[in-house]
């Protein structure tokens, strides 16, 4: 290992690198340019915490910077979360029953997801300068997230106002905020991190310039693009041939095919293939409680059923998948395994309140993965 003498960190027994690429404001937190203030924290995540006997320091830290890395570009929200017994329709006041706040965005809760997992991440966003900032960035830190890359701008965070029912389902007004604010230019400032990421990860909860320039630096690496797009909207030919991974859901589905009604249900194997057609590499159609669907130039057609488990909160159930299927990747299993891998963390997730707070550790994967009382068939 180069780069560095090893010394304890300072409030985790954990050893830092000194002398390391990382700079002083990075270590620091103190505000860079245009008054955005870096927010890097060493990550706690389990590499970390198994750096105890001063005989294993070496192979920790080499383990650390082996570890391949994903890279999470996307939002960070505040989630206000209100429990309802039924949807409202339009111009009708109706009573709540619970409220709770939860940290969330598409792109913290994949990252959240594949760190619970174990996953080396890298989370690369933008938060605001209010009272919920240094809540959201806690979130990530304590997951084990590296936050090098997770700037303040002005104004405030972004946040989802979010409706669930005692079925599980949710419905989701996003308020970007901060998140408007990572711009492509932006994105010039993390090429080391984007270069050397074995996947990236992303949505569309940060501006579609961001996403495209994103695509075009991915390509230029090298690396594998996963795409949710989501909140869905039709996307430019010119994007989807530049990604690896679609994961749309029925309703995102319907929309980037744009021929199909609202009502219409979905033929998996008919809309994957038009999307294919589009330019897109591969495709895996996430459809709830009826398991997903993935084919391309990298996997067959195959049709992964979900476990059977009781739904209490879909909110996160697709960034779970996300964040478990780039996890899976980068442990080296083939893209069906993943999926499999995938739908297990999300059927965990959709058993639990709150969209960060509801993703599983490792163990809990595995453990679902060896019950035959919920198992799917694979």
């Amino acid at each position: 290992m180069a780069g560095g003498i090893i010394a304890f960190g300072r409030d985790d027994g954990v050893p830092n690198i000194i002398g390391s690429n990382r700079s002083q404001a990075e270590r620091s937190g103190r505000k860079s340019s245009a008054g955005e203030q870096d927010n890097s924290r060493t990550p706690r995540g389990t590499a970390h915490r198994r750096c105890v006997l001063i005989s294993k320091w070496y192979t920790c830290v080499e383990s650390i910077h082996m570890k391949k890395k994903i890279v999470v570009v996307g939002s960070i929200n505040l989630d206000l979360v209100a429990s309802v017994q039924r949807m409202p329709v339009s111009g009708e006041t109706i009573a709540g029953r619970t409220f709770s706040t939860y940290p969330g965005g598409k792109g913290a809760n994949q990252a959240v997801g594949a760190a619970r997992l174990g996953g080396n991440v890298v989370m690369i966003g933008r938060l605001g300068q209010d009272v919920f900032a240094p809540q959201l960035l806690d979130a990530l830190t304590s997951a084990g997230i590296a936050t090098h890359c997770v700037r303040n701008v002005a104004g405030p965070s972004g946040s989802a106002i979010i409706m669930v029912t005692p079925e599980g389902d949710n419905s989701i007004v996003v308020i970007p905020a901060a998140n408007e604010s990572l711009q492509p230019k932006d994105l010039d400032l993390y090429l080391d991190e984007l270069r050397n990421a074995s996947v990236i990860l992303t949505q569309l909860e940060i501006p579609l310039p961001t996403v495209e320039r994103l695509a075009q630096l991915a390509m230029e690496f090298n690396v594998p693009l996963m795409l949710d797009p989501a909140p869905a909207r039709e996307l430019p030919q010119s994007l989807l041939r530049m990604v690896t991974w679609l994961t749309p859901n029925e309703t995102e589905t319907k929309v980037l095919l744009r021929h199909l009604d609202a009502d219409e249900s979905i033929a998996p194997e008919a809309c994957a293939q038009s999307l294919l057609d589009s330019g897109v590499r591969n495709v895996i159609l996430k459809m709830g409680a009826k398991g997903v669907f993935l084919s391309g130039s990298d996997v067959s057609s195959t049709y992964i059923p979900s476990f059977r488990v009781r739904s209490v909160d879909t909110t996160a159930a697709g960034d779970a998948f996300n964040g478990g299927f780039a996890y899976a990747l980068t442990e080296g299993m083939n893209p069906v395994e993943a999926a499999h891998f995938a739908n297990a963390v999300a059927a965990i997730s959709v058993t639990r309140t709150g969209a960060q707070p509801s993703m599983p550790m490792l163990s809990e994967v595995e453990a679902m993965l060896n019950r035959t009382d919920v198992a799917a068939s694979f």
